[in-house]
């Protein structure tokens, strides 16, 4: 039965070859700058574990360490892989008596440098250009797994889950530290595609959850967002039960979502990351005013666009950002859609770095903010993969 069940798992592996083995730990490398003075030994599977192991290698052929990558996942486990620090001691000769210095413990927390970011692509890539710790807060909603036309890019549901802890991987590396990744998320209704077909309902909230455990977050807060009633009905779910009433066809109509809560693991107290903050006056400026949210219980109204199926509410990422982060810190969301929660971001003035792989979507941003960024010009918005001419500049500007 064992062997029957690793040969299961072996069949989902992603990394097959020796060839894949050494391409994920060049990447690795190259994000951690070693890439031109280490070479490779050779790859080796271990499917006790279902991770390949490539061994690293100084110049004169010294071995100094290996990557750990998970087979099915491709992801680079770092627990397990030789650390920057010690590749370098072991490169530069130095032994453990010689580099044991006390290690400073950080006193204070890190300001971000990073300028507002907008960005076209897949935010998997465009997260890796991100220095690590540079981002304070991400709030995002993930794209549905093919609940509508639109989304429908994914083989399976096991891939779009694969997809997702990419990201919330990456995500974690550009975190600062305990900082929090708030995610706006609910189940998904996959319509039957026949009266003879069942429809089905997906807990996507509930996997989206093993997979931040998974990636080294600490689970906080489970806020439900309640929509006005009469919201959900456009789903159609609940019509055959009001109508026939008969009992086990009973379905209610959803009129909520989850805003789930994670903040990025540390040993340092929350009371630390105020107490401590380097701005002092930026902490004080964003104190919070009578009439906050009390409960986990957050009423708000949906939005909706002819230019998006599924966006969420400006008042939504203002709640989110007004609690989980102090002015002037950056806000990442690397499923932007028309960028509300960049619009979010800049009114309560904070930075933000946003992505979207979507033309459509992206012009809509752009034309939002290259106004905002002459009007503004404290905005100094960086543009990736996005070119911002100066007369589309001035005609935008004219058309206000």
């Amino acid at each position: 039965m064992a062997r029957q069940n690793k040969k299961m798992v072996r069949a989902t592996y992603r990394v097959n070859t020796v060839k894949d083995a050494k391409k994920i730990s060049l990447e690795y490398l190259k994000k951690i700058e070693l890439d031109k003075v280490i070479s490779f030994g050779l790859p080796e599977i271990d499917d006790r574990f279902h991770i390949w192991r490539t061994p690293l290698k100084s110049k004169d052929g010294s071995s100094i360490g290996e990557v750990v990558i998970d087979a099915v996942t491709t992801l680079v486990d770092s627990s397990k892989t030789t650390t920057k620090e010690l590749l370098e001691n072991r490169l530069l000769g130095r032994t453990n008596s010689n580099s044991k210095k006390k290690k400073i413990k950080k006193d204070a927390p890190i300001i971000s440098m990073l300028r507002n970011t907008i960005g076209m692509g897949d935010s998997e890539e465009l997260l890796q250009e991100l220095p690590a710790n540079s981002i304070d807060l991400v709030f995002t909603s993930p794209p549905y797994f093919n609940a509508k036309p639109e989304y429908a890019e994914y083989l399976s549901y096991e891939e779009y889950l694969l997809k997702m802890k990419k990201i919330i991987h990456e995500c974690a590396r550009v975190l600062n530290e305990g900082r929090f990744f708030v995610l706006n998320v609910s189940p998904v209704l996959i319509r039957r595609a026949s009266r003879n077909e069942a429809s089905k309902r997906i807990a996507v909230p509930f996997d989206f959850h093993k997979l931040f455990i998974e990636e080294g977050f600490e689970f906080v807060d489970d806020i439900i967002w309640v929509k006005p009633e009469g919201a959900g009905w456009a789903t159609g779910r609940g019509r055959r039960f009001a109508a026939d009433r008969n009992p086990l066809q009973y379905k209610p109509v959803p009129v909520t979502e989850y805003v789930l809560v994670y903040r990025k693991k540390t040993d340092k107290l929350i009371d630390w990351l105020i107490r401590k903050h380097p701005d002092q006056k930026a902490v004080k400026a964003s104190k919070i005013e009578d009439g906050y949210d009390v409960t986990n219980i957050w009423k708000i109204t949906p939005a909706h666009s002819k230019d998006h199926p599924a966006i969420f509410p400006l008042e939504l990422a203002e709640k989110v950002i007004r609690y989980y982060s102090f002015k002037n810190d950056v806000v990442l969301d690397p499923f932007a859609g028309v960028g509300t929660t960049a619009k979010a971001a800049a009114r309560l003035n904070r930075r933000f770095a946003i992505f979207e792989k979507d033309e459509k979507y992206i012009s809509i941003i752009k034309k939002c903010f290259v106004n905002a960024s002459i009007a503004d010009k404290s905005l100094n918005i960086n543009w990736i993969n996005i070119s911002v001419s100066k007369d589309e500049t001035r005609s935008l500007f004219n058309n206000d």
